[in-house]
């Protein structure tokens, strides 16, 4: 079978570098929403957004494989309510008390967490980079969310949208692990499709419940919605999907770390933000245990286990 020409690779590598060009902007939304809509309220939108514009494309396929989309509802149900209820509210949340930089930081935490939490929930074997590299993003973590101040935690504490954003980043760990345990046998648009309504369903009651101020649409919110439900929700999984066909998803997950990169950028020119040292420093630090966990995969015990073995 001929291979295929060495050009079409640095083409397939646009793929996820769009796709986290895409994430970053969702970051600066994220941070322009905090005081302009509530968190279930743009949440909602983006889904009946989202799922709109699936439909088109989505909605006849899932109808015809109905009968097997059904017997999967309540995997669908918690999917879901986990990435697309949960984790979103909770980085809408954030947004108001911590930076996007930060935000970023954390978001690219979780490939790190879902390696651990994979070793924990499916016996995956622990790795020498997801022991080296959790301990190396931990310092980083601490480093970032004290401002270089190590004091500063025992005195003030941590702030809460950098609390929620850790949460958030283990709410998707979560995500992933159950959607890699369950193996749902259905395709990756339909899944999506189908967690979306589900979600849309659970985010409506929290809609109703959001102060009437803080569900308005008007020229400030409509932008932030159709970038959140269009380009975020249907654009940048579209890119993503590509990309991981051509390219595999270890070597899509290493562009992930590109994120708190290009959302500083973006903070410095669209919000203002400053980037001081400690973003560096500590972004730096979980930057570089993320990969160190994404490359070093050799299982610790290997010998032990090889011993026994023999």
């Amino acid at each position: 079978m001929p291979s295929k020409p060495f050009s079409s690779k640095p083409l397939a590598l646009l793929y996820p570098f769009l796709a986290i060009v895409l994430w970053a902007g969702n970051v600066i939304v994220s941070r322009l929403s905090a005081h302009a809509i509530g968190p279930q309220a743009i949440t909602f939108y983006r889904l009946v957004l989202a799922i709109g514009l699936m439909s088109l494309f989505v909605g006849l396929p899932a109808w015809r494989n109905r009968a097997v989309l059904w017997r999967h509802l309540g995997e669908f149900a918690v999917l879901g309510f986990l990435a697309m209820c949960l984790f979103q509210s909770l980085s809408y949340l954030a947004a108001g008390s911590t930076t996007a930089t930060n935000m970023a930081v954390f978001t690219a935490l979780s490939p790190l967490l879902t390696v651990a939490l994979s070793a924990a929930m499916l016996g995956e074997r622990p790795t020498f980079g997801m022991v080296g590299g959790g301990i190396l993003s931990i310092v980083g973590i601490v480093y970032l969310v004290s401002a270089g101040d190590l004091g500063s935690l025992v005195r003030d504490g941590v702030h809460p949208g950098d609390a929620l954003m850790l949460l958030a980043g283990l709410v998707y760990a979560l995500y992933s692990v159950l959607l890699k345990r369950w193996n749902l046998p259905v395709s990756g648009w339909q899944s999506t499709y189908m967690q979306a309504l589900c979600s849309l369903a659970v985010m409506f009651p929290a809609l109703l419940a959001t102060p009437a101020p803080l569900r308005a649409l008007n020229p400030e919110t409509l932008p932030l919605i159709a970038y959140a439900g269009c380009a975020a929700s249907v654009v940048l999984p579209v890119l993503w999907i590509r990309g991981v066909e051509q390219l595999g998803p270890s070597r899509c997950a290493i562009f992930l770390n590109l994120l708190p990169v290009f959302t500083a950028l973006a903070a410095i020119v669209m919000l203002g933000e400053p980037i001081r040292s400690h973003h560096v420093i500590g972004g730096g630090l979980v930057l570089t245990g993320v990969i160190a966990a994404q490359l070093l995969k050799r299982p610790l015990g290997r010998r032990a286990v090889a011993a026994e073995e023999g």
